[in-house]
């Protein structure tokens, strides 16, 4: 084979659409990761797994731009943590009064609400809750005192709609409503049409007061969440997490997979293949018997068994994809190192003495780099399929939200037979565009360095 040289290649390469297709949407993807890894906190990361870190945002929710394509609104999630804030003092009892003004215009009931407050105080203070409905009808939702101390101290404290007393405190005023709230939700009560069995649609006043006596206390910080059907670009999935993020963290992640398994494997397997052919007779036949094994051993059950017996952590997966990627690319570049050693060359440096490495190195290796930036290109697709693959099945790295690890948890919470598309698709969708990118790429490279297939 003759030699092809870099300039040769970029301005062939310029020619084919398909593989400024691919190299437009590498890059692309590639923007995504370095914005991902600058704007998201790599705390993130190590959250993916912990239910406390998502308790704010909504389980299961759609997409909110659904509601661009439905006649009915289904509620939008809403995270409220600028309240207006009022304090006052009379003779030895102080108040501290947080008001949320809560716009609810949709076409159903909230999932649920959330009150979270970090309170300093010292004493035992009389934390109320309330709320003022758009018809004018106020409900007294919770009384409680917070934790006595002698000693000024902070506690922090979420309240859900689910609490047993904001029910009972509802029940004793079921007067006020013309239907029986017995069997109703707390959220579905509050937000309900006391004339009519639907959604009140209008604006909401929720109130917060602290009582003191004989001391001054403050709510640190205060948030009101309105547990919406529809939050974020991607929706949410059973653990509240955002999947956008989810999406988001997996890109650099997938290019990470697929490029060092793809990398590591064509370097390996080059070099093998090259130093098999290279010294031949029994050199180059143990060699080749060893590539037969391993060719023929079956890559994904063993991937299962070593995934299962050793570690499932996604460095080793790496290793052991590496393990099993590189044999193929031996036997290929075997049999172009035996074409170019007959050359004239070669043989001239093996005359003046080259030591058998120098003549790899710069005589042999260079000449199937074409072929080597086409392998990695077409190994990567493989690379992030069969690690999906492997999470899918649950033997992945449960720490990283890699795609196949969230089609994983969508299977396990089953999305599918629940209709909760956006947990599905997106990730699918991701799998295939990076695919699609380097095979487009892998294939205007191949038509470059393979005479056959420029010919055709």
């Amino acid at each position: 084979m003759s030699a092809i040289s870099a300039e040769e290649i970029r301005r062939e390469f310029l020619k084919s659409r398909i593989g400024l297709a691919g190299i437009g949407i590498l890059l692309i993807l590639v923007i995504t990761s370095i914005v991902t890894v600058i704007i998201i906190p790599g705390d993130t990361f190590k959250q993916w797994n912990n239910p406390s870190y998502w308790i704010s945002f909504p389980k299961t929710s759609a997409p909110v731009w659904v509601n661009l394509l439905t006649f009915e609104k289904i509620p939008e999630h809403q995270i409220l943590d600028d309240p207006i804030v009022n304090s006052k003092k009379s003779g030895d009892i102080s108040v501290v009064n947080h008001q949320f003004n809560v716009n609810f215009d949709y076409d159903d009931f909230p999932n649920d609400f959330i009150y979270e407050f970090t309170a300093k105080y010292s004493g035992s203070p009389l934390l109320q809750m309330s709320v003022i409905r758009p018809d004018g009808m106020e409900l007294d939702l919770l009384s409680t005192s917070l934790p006595n101390s002698k000693t000024t101290i902070i506690h922090t404290e979420r309240i859900f709609s689910t609490d047993a007393s904001i029910k009972k405190n509802l029940f004793l005023q079921k007067e006020q409503f013309g239907f029986p709230i017995d069997k109703m939700s707390s959220e579905d009560v509050i937000f309900s049409n006391s004339q009519l069995h639907g959604v009140q649609k209008g604006n909401y006043i929720f109130l917060v007061n602290l009582y003191g006596v004989q001391t001054e206390n403050e709510i640190l910080d205060s948030r009101l969440i309105i547990g919406g059907k529809a939050f974020g670009i991607m929706g949410t999935d059973e653990l509240r997490r955002d999947l956008a993020i989810g999406l988001l963290l997996g890109t650099p992640l997938a290019l990470f997979i697929g490029l060092a398994v793809a990398i590591g494997s064509v370097v390996m397997g080059l070099l093998y293949g090259v130093y098999a052919g290279f010294k031949g007779k029994k050199t180059d036949e143990t060699m080749m018997r060893l590539n037969d094994v391993i060719y023929a051993l079956p890559a994904l059950p063993f991937l299962i068994i070593l995934a299962v017996t050793i570690s499932n952590s996604i460095f080793m997966m790496v290793g052991f994809l590496m393990l099993f990627g590189w044999v193929g690319i031996a036997k290929v570049s075997r049999s172009m190192a035996l074409q170019i050693k007959t050359k004239g060359y070669v043989e001239a440096a093996q005359m003046m003495g080259q030591k058998n490495s120098k003549i790899i190195l710069k005589h042999i290796v260079p000449q199937l780099l074409p072929y080597a930036m086409a392998s990695i290109a077409i190994s990567v697709p493989a690379a992030i399929t069969t690690e999906a693959g492997l999470s899918f099945l649950g033997l992945g790295d449960p720490t990283y939200p890699t795609w196949g690890q969230i089609l994983h948890d969508a299977n396990i919470y089953g999305a599918a037979p629940r209709g909760l598309w956006w947990w599905i698709a997106p990730p699918g969708v991701m799998i295939a565009i990076t695919g699609l990118a380097f095979v487009f790429i892998g294939n205007a490279l191949d038509s470059i360095v393979n005479p056959k297939l420029k010919k055709q």
